[in-house]
C-alpha cells in the first residue's frame, strides 16, 4: 500500500497545499514550527480518524476558519482509494472512502494500515498504564474488527456500572440484582479482551525483543510483562472481592481497564533504569514490532512515519534503523527532519529511490 497524494485544507497551520509523494521514502525537512509533523499527523487522521498529536478535533482546525479537509489517494492491492477526513466546528467529523461516508469511524480502522514512529511515544515510558493500554488495543484493533467492538461494549458497561454505584451513594441505596447484570457483561466481554491480549502478546513480544536486538545489537536484555489481576481470579469473582471499595470509591477499580504493560531492561524499570538512548530504542523497537505484527495479520505493508527520528539517537544508530527498512520487507516511508543535509545522507546510502520535500515558514 502507498499514499500517492495528499492534500490540506485549513489543517493545523496549512491554509491550501498538495504533495506527491515517492512510493519508498519520502524526507520532509525544515525549521522547527514548518508543520512537518503537521503532515504526518495528517497522514495518521486519514488512517485512525483522528490526530495523534491533538485528538480535539477542533484544535486541529487551522485558527480564523470554520473546517478542515484531508484527503489522501492510496494505492492499495493494485486499485486506488480515496479517503476524505472532513470537519466542521461544532458538527460531526466525517470519513468518507471513495465518496461513501463511514456510519461509525471502527468499520474504517485497520483499512489503512499506519505505524508512527515519535518523540510523543515516550509517554508510553512516563505515562500511566491507560497510556500503555491503548497502546495494546490499537494494535490489535488494526487487526481484529471483534476486538474493537467488544473493547467499546466494554467500556460502556464500565460507564454504566459507575454512574450506577453514584446513584447508589448520592441516593443511599443499593440493589445488587442490578449490579450483577453489569457485573456479568463485564465478566463475558473483559474475559475476551484479557485473551485476545494475551495470545497477541504471546506473538509479539518475540517479536519486539528481536528487534530490539537488532537496533543494541544485542547489548542489553528487554523484556515486555502483562499485567492483569484476570491472571489470578475470573472477573466475576474480583468484582464480588472489590464491592465494598467500589462502593466507597463510586467507580469499577478493577477489570481490564487496570491492566498495564510493564517495560523492563536487565529486568528493571526502564523508566528508572534506561539511559534516554536505551528508551529511544525501546520505544523504536516497539513500533517496529508493531509494524511486523500488522503486516502478517493484514497482509499489506503499512505506513511507516518516522517524526523527528534524530530526536535522542545519534546518526549511526538512526542509520541502522532505516537500514532495517531497506528491504522489501517495509513499504512506503515517510520521515521528518530539520537538517535536509544530514536526512538526505544517511538516505542515499541505501538502494531505495526518495524524495526530499522541503518545507519553508
Amino acid at each position: 500500500m502507498i499514499l500517492k497524494s495528499l492534500s490540506l485544507i485549513n489543517y493545523k497551520n496549512f491554509e491550501s497545499i498538495n504533495f506527491d509523494f515517492d512510493a519508498k521514502i519520502n524526507c520532509l525537512v525544515g525549521h522547527n514550527g514548518v508543520g512537518k509533523t503537521n503532515i504526518l499527523d495528517a497522514i495518521y487522521h486519514l488512517s485512525f480518524g483522528k490526530s495523534y498529536f491533538n485528538p480535539i478535533t477542533s484544535q486541529n482546525i487551522k485558527h480564523g476558519t470554520d473546517f478542515f479537509v484531508v484527503e489522501g489517494l492510496y494505492e492499495k492491492t493494485d486499485r486506488e482509494e480515496k479517503v476524505i477526513v472532513s470537519a466542521k466546528r461544532g458538527q460531526k467529523k466525517v470519513i468518507k472512502r471513495n465518496g461513501k461516508a463511514y456510519d461509525t469511524f471502527s468499520e474504517h480502522i485497520g483499512f489503512l494500515p499506519l505505524v508512527i514512529i515519535s518523540p510523543a511515544d515516550r509517554d508510553l515510558i512516563t505515562e500511566g498504564s491507560d497510556t500503555r493500554r491503548k497502546f495494546i488495543d490499537g494494535v490489535i484493533s488494526q487487526s481484529d474488527k471483534e476486538y474493537l467492538s467488544i473493547l467499546l461494549k466494554y467500556s460502556k458497561v464500565v460507564s454504566q456500572r459507575n454512574s450506577l454505584l453514584k446513584y447508589f451513594a448520592a441516593n443511599n441505596t443499593f440493589d445488587p440484582t442490578t449490579l450483577e447484570i453489569y457485573n456479568q457483561q463485564l465478566h463475558e466481554l473483559g474475559s475476551v479482551i484479557y485473551q485476545k491480549r494475551t495470545t497477541f502478546l504471546e506473538t509479539f513480544i518475540p517479536i519486539f525483543i528481536n528487534r530490539y536486538e537488532a537496533i543494541s545489537s544485542g547489548k542489553e536484555s528487554v523484556s515486555l510483562r502483562y499485567q492483569s489481576k484476570l491472571a489470578e481470579h475470573d472477573l466475576l469473582t474480583l468484582l464480588e472481592q472489590q464491592l465494598a471499595k467500589d462502593r466507597m470509591l463510586q467507580y469499577t477499580s478493577v477489570g481490564v481497564h487496570k491492566d498495564d504493560l510493564i517495560f523492563e531492561i536487565e529486568g528493571h524499570p526502564i523508566k528508572k533504569f534506561g539511559s534516554q538512548g536505551q528508551q529511544k530504542s525501546f520505544l523504536i523497537a516497539l513500533k517496529l514490532a508493531q509494524f511486523d505484527f500488522i503486516k502478517k495479520q493484514s497482509k499489506v505493508n503499512p505506513l511507516l512515519l518516522l517524526d523527528d527520528i534524530f530526536d535522542k539517537l545519534d546518526e549511526k544508530r538512526v542509520e541502522h534503523i532505516i537500514q532495517l527498512v531497506d528491504d522489501q520487507n517495509f513499504g512506503q516511508l515517510f520521515i521528518s527532519d530539520t537538517h535536509a543535509d544530514r536526512t538526505e545522507n544517511v538516505v542515499k546510502k541505501i538502494s531505495q529511490s526518495y524524495k526530499i520535500i522541503k518545507l519553508e515558514a
